[in-house]
């Protein structure tokens, strides 16, 4: 097996596929944007773990060093602009690319005590208008845009991953004391109801994550608390799903033998 992958692994999708390339004894080379997502997928075997973000022509550079032939984006369905740096390195270097979609939720429309809206933005303008506290868990890169929300040190509750630069953000924005939460999900239903009540939370605010990032848990926690589900939808795109993207890879490694 002479052709080398380069995974992008943001998800829980991505460590299963860094795991299935280990298993085949495939060369491979795994690239997460933290030090903590490095970990998740841990090192040994035939693949290569590399952690930190690369743009554009960072991610050109690694194709053409390493020789890639084929680039697997696992990233975060929220995560546009990595993507988007992805699919225009691999155009720009000729190399293939395949992009793994997580399942999407049935429609958050039409479901009772939900309220459904297109980006993180649009979710703070309609809790504006509201009153009682507000639980987040749509992480720190977005958060500064709910301190618009009047009162939002003492309304506001944030849970964020337990990384410094994630609680460096979330402190400088003010998020502090009982108000921020450094945890690593996806979290049981348990948790969640838990800290809605323990934050007294009448709204709960989460991004469309799916399955793999814990939606429905979320969605059954805020039906036992009462509070309000604000679903920030995720971006339109096609892809493969995880279970046709490890087929495709098995059968692209059986191709190389």
């Amino acid at each position: 097996m002479d052709a080398k992958i380069l995974l992008f692994a943001g998800t829980t999708e991505g460590r299963e596929l860094a795991e299935l390339l280990r298993g085949q004894g495939a060369k491979a080379y795994v690239s997460t944007a933290t030090e903590y997502g490095k970990e998740c997928v841990g090192e040994g075997g035939s693949i290569t773990v590399c952690a930190g973000r690369m743009n554009e022509e960072e991610i050109c550079w690694f194709i053409r060093k390493h020789d890639i032939a084929l680039t697997v984006d696992a990233t975060h369905p929220f995560a546009r602009v990595a993507t988007e740096n992805i699919r225009r390195a691999c155009k720009a270097c000729g190399t293939a690319y395949i992009r793994c979609v997580r399942k999407r939720q049935s429609s958050a429309e039409d479901e009772d005590g939900v309220v459904y809206v297109a980006s993180v933005k649009e979710a703070v303008d309609y809790l504006k208008e509201t009153e009682g506290n507000i639980f987040i868990s749509t992480g720190s890169k977005e958060l500064k845009l709910y301190t618009e929300i009047a009162d939002y040190r003492e309304r506001c509750y944030a849970r964020v991953l337990s990384t410094k630069e994630a609680v460096e953000e979330s402190t400088a924005l003010g998020f502090t004391g009982a108000h921020l939460m450094a945890m690593q999900g996806p979290f049981s239903t348990e948790l969640n109801a838990a800290m809605l009540k323990y934050t007294d939370a009448a709204y709960f605010v989460t991004k469309e994550s799916g399955k793999a990032g814990g939606y429905e848990e979320k969605k059954e926690a805020a039906g036992e608390t009462g509070a309000v589900l604000v679903v920030v939808g995720r971006p339109k795109e096609s892809g493969l799903s995880l279970e046709e993207t490890k087929s495709y890879l098995i059968a692209y490694l059986e191709g190389l033998c």
